[in-house]
């Protein structure tokens, strides 16, 4: 384990540990950013957990770091079933560069996480759902009555996040 993953390891799951102290590190190092994606995917919960809220923190600041690591990311979000690594995801997939197919592929994910016992989880998979609708109108006119409903149906957190979003695209939608 490079000694980054294991800066992140120790504690407890209530605890981001040393995450922001890592950050710094990989803003002046971005060539360590690569084994943040082992974390993400590592046999610790710990470390996928500070891992991906690492990954996502720095991809905030700087999305290009991404990139490189698009089809990783896939593959982790798509067959990580902890709830951490799963919101932070949502929150990095939408700053991928997609091709269609790609772009197909992430809405399946974030579909996906619709359905996951975390609240928290499916809110950041809406806010995902509508970044990505906010750039393809086709995927605009499915996402929107998805996102009517569960305005309507959801928990508190998706109702009140689902009330910004549709605001956000029913605004974009006037001008498009």
């Amino acid at each position: 384990m490079h000694t980054i993953l294991t800066k992140l390891s120790g504690g407890d799951r209530r605890s981001i540990g040393r995450s922001n102290d890592i950050v710094e590190e990989i803003l002046k190092r971005p060539s360590l950013f690569r084994y943040l994606l082992e974390g993400m995917a590592s046999d610790d919960a710990i470390v996928r957990m500070r891992a991906a809220d690492v990954a996502e923190k720095l991809t905030a600041r700087q999305p290009d770091l991404l990139q490189p690591h698009k089809n990783k990311l896939f593959t982790i979000a798509g067959s990580s079933d902890q709830q951490e690594v799963r919101w932070h995801a949502a929150m990095m997939i939408p700053r991928l560069k997609l091709t269609a197919k790609e772009r197909a592929v992430a809405v399946d994910i974030l579909f996906d996480y619709l359905r996951d016992h975390s609240s928290i989880v499916k809110t950041f998979a809406m806010q995902g759902l509508a970044t990505l609708a906010s750039a393809d109108p086709r995927l605009r006119e499915k996402i929107l009555p998805l996102l009517e409903e569960l305005t309507e149906v959801g928990t508190p957190a998706m109702r009140a996040r689902g009330r910004k979003l549709l605001q956000h695209l029913n605004r974009r939608g006037t001008k498009a």
